[in-house]
């Protein structure tokens, strides 16, 4: 796209506008009005490195603007908005009208672009564009999370098929665990003296076979993300509970929700995480909010139960809230509030990581196996490996163990 001219080329003596912008997925819609409010002009453009630069010019040609309000920044307002920011404008990300506007008002794209002007204007639009640096990683997310979910469809198929299949093919397969079960099934030969026989195991056998390519995808997506997330926000990462997958999805919750992050409250409210009353005569209370990003509440969800079931210090919260009679639904609502503040404070600030590389050379450099280092913690060597990986954060193991192999 050829670049859009800068801050020389507008009349500084001009008459100051704002301008508004209607997205959609083959044209936009380019409006412009007066710091009064009063309309000046409108048109529609292609959503085309010409057609962009086209908007930029008409924006341009009706005074002097600095502002312009575009919705859809992260969808089909992309690529408009990068056009604007290019040249020097300040965008806005306005939201669609609601329904007693519309009712009032109509809808037309002349309409809807006005809006985001207006918008603009008085100062109800306030939130920056999201941010790109998210795209990439939303991609990756968006792809592993399909595979996984066609992998799960595929060995559900698998179990269907076998249901109805001849009592030979049944009886052989039953008994297998799934991983056991796509082993087996992909390798598996067919027989050519029993048509029906021959075309379940057929079927049995593709659909093995698209298991584990899914499951290859998957663990490559992951791998992907991974180094992705660990540029962005190592610390992040490093977080007990928190894997790759968990990891995506905070930090694209919290990309494309910029202006949600001025507190951890903020935060809170967005992953559906605010404690809300639940009170009733002298029954004080709160509940889980069912409202915010449902898929942030799930990370916040995943990493709750992980921590429930592997970490010290959150076991021991646990039993102590069960022991003054409080639910598990109220134990896990106040562990994802606190999680929110603690995740919130790995996005809004530089938090490293501490490394861990130089454990798995200083164990290797004295012989030392990790089922021995394992059984002097009283851990899993699973344990003591994921350490050493930087897949686990576990800081005080890890500075004990550092002081082990130094003396041993």
């Amino acid at each position: 796209m050829t670049a859009a001219p800068g801050d020389d080329d507008r009349d500084d003596g001009a008459e100051e506008v704002i301008g508004g912008i209607d997205t959609h997925a083959e044209t936009i819609h380019v409006a412009v009005v007066s710091v009064l409010g009063r309309e000046i002009a409108d048109a529609e453009f292609a959503t085309t490195p010409a057609g962009y630069r086209a908007a930029y010019d008409f924006l341009n040609s009706h005074g002097a603007i600095e502002r312009v309000g575009i919705e859809g920044t992260s969808s089909y307002g992309a690529g408009i908005a990068r056009a604007c920011a290019a040249g020097g404008l300040e965008v806005r990300e306005v939201l669609r009208p609601d329904k007693t506007v519309r009712r009032r008002q109509g809808k037309s794209d002349p309409i809807d672009a006005y809006h985001a002007a207006r918008a603009v204007l008085s100062g109800r639009a306030t939130s920056p564009p999201k941010d790109e640096k998210i795209l990439g990683l939303r991609a990756l997310h968006l792809a592993r999370r399909s595979a996984v979910k066609a992998r799960t469809a595929t060995i559900h198929q698998i179990h269907q098929v076998l249901v109805t299949a001849p009592d030979s093919i049944r009886q052989k397969y039953r008994s297998m665990t799934n991983t056991k079960l796509v082993t087996a099934l992909s390798r598996s030969r067919t027989t050519r003296y029993d048509p029906v026989g021959a075309a379940i195991m057929r079927a049995l056998k593709d659909l093995a076979a698209r298991h584990e390519f899914l499951t290859s995808q998957a663990a490559d997506l992951e791998r992907d993300i991974r180094t992705v997330v660990e540029s962005m926000n190592p610390g992040l990462l490093a977080a007990h509970g928190v894997g790759p997958d968990t990891a995506a999805q905070l930090l694209i919750t919290a990309g494309a929700n910029p202006d949600r992050l001025s507190n951890e409250a903020s935060f809170a409210a967005l992953c559906g995480t605010a404690p809300v009353p639940a009170s009733s005569g002298k029954t004080r209370r709160y509940r889980l909010s069912r409202g915010g990003d449902r898929a942030a509440n799930n990370a916040l969800h995943r990493v709750a139960l992980v921590r429930m079931s592997s970490d010290p210090t959150t076991r021991a919260y646990v039993q102590r809230q069960r022991a003054r009679g409080r639910s598990s639904k109220e134990i896990l609502r106040t562990l994802k509030r606190a999680l929110a503040r603690e995740m919130f404070k790995y996005l809004t600030r530089v938090v490293t990581a501490p490394a861990t590389a130089d454990l798995r050379p200083a164990r290797q450099a004295k012989n030392i196996t990790l089922t021995q280092a394992a059984a002097h913690f009283g851990v899993w060597p699973m344990h003591i490996s994921t350490i050493e990986r930087g897949t686990r954060r576990d800081d005080d193991l890890a500075r004990a163990y550092r002081q082990w192999l130094q003396a041993a």
